[in-house]
Order: structure tokens, then sequence, then C-alpha cells
């Protein structure tokens, strides 16, 4: 099913991308975050199925088969907010992401349609308090974006993007 864009929400589109090969979030929050390193923000990702986004951190990690691809909303965040601060992957503007979990999510930003299984909130953490400001740990509640598994190889791009909605059929799994 193809979704359809209501005139109250802009048309869907890919605004941001992180691949970071590093964890930021170490330790306390009130230690602040570990330096960013360079080139985390990217025009294009490159996906692999079951294994995540090619040079992220998470990428072919067994315990992150299940969340290596994190999608948040830009409505969900804070004005001057951004993917290094959230550090989820794909920042979308015009799709109701946190309202997707147990969905397949088709995107296709001219390269192919992308399948990414929703499995799950991404549910914020404290360091929302530190990397964003006082109040976006509460705020980003139920809003922090969902956490996927890539069915397919593909590529996104920063741009617009064609997106699907495949809901569960009777026995597969949501």
């Amino acid at each position: 099913m193809s979704a359809d864009v209501p005139a109250d929400r802009p048309a869907p589109a890919v605004v941001q991308l992180l691949a970071s090969p590093v964890h930021r979030y170490v330790g306390r929050p009130a230690d602040g975050p570990a330096p960013a390193p360079p080139g985390e923000l990217v025009e294009e990702i490159q996906l692999r199925a079951g294994l995540g986004i090619v040079g992220d951190r998470y990428f072919g990690r067994p315990a992150h088969r299940e969340a290596s691809v994190t999608v948040i909303a830009q409505e969900s965040l804070p004005a001057g907010a951004d993917l290094r601060q959230v550090r989820r992957n794909v920042l979308t503007v015009g799709i109701p992401v946190d309202e997707l979990v147990g969905s397949v999510l088709v995107l296709d930003t001219g390269g192919g349609p992308v399948r990414l299984r929703v499995n799950r909130p991404a549910n914020p953490c404290a360091w929302m308090d530190v990397a964003i400001g006082p109040g976006a740990w509460k705020a980003l509640r139920r809003r922090g974006g969902v956490r996927c598994t890539p069915l397919t190889d593909g590529v996104l791009r920063v741009g617009p993007v064609r997106v699907e909605v495949e809901e569960p059929g009777p026995g597969q799994r949501p």
C-alpha cells in the first residue's frame, strides 16, 4: 500500500543520513559525549540485508541485527536538533515512523526500493538532555524513532523519497 500524504504533512523526504564508525555516548551523560568523527553525516548510505549500514558502528554485529538501522521523524525533534545529537541513522520528514512498528517500511530515494522491517521503538536515553538540552529525554518519549532490520540490499540518499508501508500478513512476523 502506498502512503498517501495528508495535506498538512510535508512531502516525504530523507533529510539527513548518519553512518558513524564510533559509539559516542559512553560512560555517564554528565561526562559528555566523545568527539564526533569527521564525515559521519553523509549524502548516501549503503544497506546490506540483515547486516545494517556499511561503515556504521553496528554493521554486522549479532547483538544489533534487529536494530541495525534507526529511523526518526524530523517532526519529533526539538528545533535545531539533528542526527548528530540523537544518534539515529535516517532522518525523515513527512513519514510518521513511530506509528509503523510491526510493518515493513519501503523507501526509494531513486536507487530502488529498500525494505526495512520496523521491529520496535527506539527509546531515547538520558543522553538526550545533554546532547540536545534539558527536557529532551522526556520530550522524545514515544517519539524517538524506530529500530529496523534491512530486508534488502540498497542505497538511500538525501532527498525526496517514495514511501510504501507493508502490513504483516497472517502468520508473518510483525
